[in-house]
């Protein structure tokens, strides 16, 4: 598969880190407070400190989202430990960060995007989150800053780290697999997935290969995109990046960097560590999580509907596109759609209506008000454009379809009286109707038009169109 931005002869691969932190009340070790936009360094403790004496305490609440998270993404959740990753750095005052190394709780998942393609899950395991560095002057990064400040409230939030497999081939695929997986973090109420306050944050790998080729080539890692426009356009752009190396001779070097928004590129940071260098080994202040059979069957039990089961029970019901389904589950309106189909509502039409003209919802509008406008529109009581015009209506005040296009002054056309009326345009332009009659179809326009000034809009365009048709084909 290769993916359009790059040139021909060329594949794409991507592997993402996407970073999920839990909602839960308090952070995974202690009793602080986990909450956003509080004053810096407020919600602290000598735990999440890390000051001499402080000893852990697990989140029980965090370990039950984080098995939730990973029986959504289908993975196998294990008997699991937590380890020390050990480097200096100030956002984390103990000099290493509690994590999960070579036996995390959650593996082997997959999630499946809307348009059906599958991407491996390797890994979903826990950790603690990091505290916030702010680098003073300069462009915002640390080389260049007069100085850093330091927001310890983020030190030791509850994090799942999901870590898929490089299975992405085109931007496009990673965008859609972290909008998914941020739909399915808000379904299953573990994370309030917010890109913009750091609650979902996302590391991409990226690397390039000879279309064809099966080989995994030297990676870099984009770290810590805050948007999934902002994602796709640097992985395009480090794509793009690698492939000119290759061709120039050279190759890209295995490091992280940094995704520059105004400038709209990617900017060196550090050479990639490889995990011995962070000189992994267990916590010894944490006993080893051993998740029952009882435990994992009460998470399965309690999951709800998830996108893509939703997308396949709607798609069933309604007969429509994926494009539409996927979009009208993606704004939360497919118990409405589903409702308003088992109101007698045609499935297609419905959908069109909520792509179309209720991208903010149905407001006022009741299932069975919309089902009945949908009947009318499909009877040819109403045309399209007075069935917006109902709808708009409904949306603000709620009400039945029949008595708003009643107050609107929307009464059908006769089927004869469009007869009547099309015949006597035809009579008065008989050079238009020629050359309709000889194929010319630019002309059809203008009879519809003179119908619906003469009707002023009440008329159906689709039956106006129909009558055309057939009076052109009668000897």
């Amino acid at each position: 598969m290769n993916d359009p931005c790059l040139p021909d002869g060329w594949e794409l691969v991507v592997g993402l880190e996407v970073h999920v932190e839990l909602a839960t009340a308090t952070k995974l070790f202690c009793g602080c407070p986990n909450r956003f936009g509080d004053d810096p360094n407020t919600n602290v403790c000598p735990t999440c400190l890390g000051l001499p004496g402080s000893l852990p305490v697990l989140n029980a609440t965090a370990i039950d989202y984080a098995m939730r998270l990973g029986r959504a993404l289908g993975c196998e959740v294990r008997p699991s430990v937590f380890a020390r990753k050990n480097y200096f750095y100030p956002d984390m005052p103990k000099d290493y960060q509690v994590t999960q190394y070579d036996q995390p709780t959650n593996t082997d998942g997959e999630l499946e995007l809307p348009d059906g393609f599958v991407v491996g899950v390797e890994r979903a395991h826990i950790e603690e989150d990091t505290g916030k560095n702010t680098h003073m002057g300069g462009d915002g990064r640390i080389s260049g800053a007069d100085y850093s400040l330091i927001d310890y409230n983020r030190a030791g939030v509850p994090l799942v780290e999901i870590v898929s497999r490089p299975d992405l081939r085109t931007v496009d695929h990673a965008k859609a697999y972290v909008t998914e997986l941020r739909d399915i973090l808000v379904a299953i109420g573990v994370s309030d997935a917010k890109m913009e306050e750091g609650s979902m944050r996302v590391d991409a790998n990226v690397s390039v290969r000879p279309l064809g080729s099966s080989e995994l080539r030297t990676r870099c890692e984009i770290k810590n995109v805050n948007s999934v426009r902002s994602m796709g356009r640097a992985i395009e752009y480090e794509a793009l990046r690698h492939v000119d190396l290759y061709t120039s001779g050279d190759a890209p070097r295995q490091e992280t960097r940094h995704w520059d928004e105004a400038g709209g590129r990617t900017r060196p940071g550090r050479s990639k560590e490889d995990a011995e260098d962070y000189r992994y080994f267990a916590e010894p202040d944490l006993l080893p999580l051993e998740p029952t059979a009882e435990a994992i069957a009460a998470i399965d039990a309690a999951l709800p509907a998830l996108p893509a089961q939703r997308r396949a029970t709607l798609a069933a019901a309604s007969g429509a596109e994926p494009a539409a389904v996927a979009l009208v589950v993606e704004r939360g309106d497919d118990e409405f759609a589903l409702a308003a189909i088992g109101a007698g509502a045609d499935g297609v039409s419905a959908l069109k209506h909520l792509v179309n003209n209720l991208a903010d919802g149905p407001g006022a509008l009741s299932a069975s008000a919309f089902a009945s406008l949908v009947a009318m529109e499909t009877a040819g009581e109403l045309t399209s454009t007075q069935a917006k015009a109902v709808l708009a209506e409904l949306v603000v005040d709620g009400g039945e379809p029949t008595a708003v296009a009643t107050a609107l002054g929307f009464e059908a056309v006769d089927t004869g009286e469009l007869e009547l009326l099309l015949d006597r345009l035809i009579t008065e332009n008989p050079d238009e109707w020629a050359r309709f009659c000889e194929g010319d179809r630019k002309v059809q326009g203008f009879f519809v038009g003179q119908v619906m000034k003469a009707t002023q809009g009440q008329a159906d365009g689709k039956v106006v169109n129909a009558l055309l048709t057939q009076k052109s084909t009668r000897p």
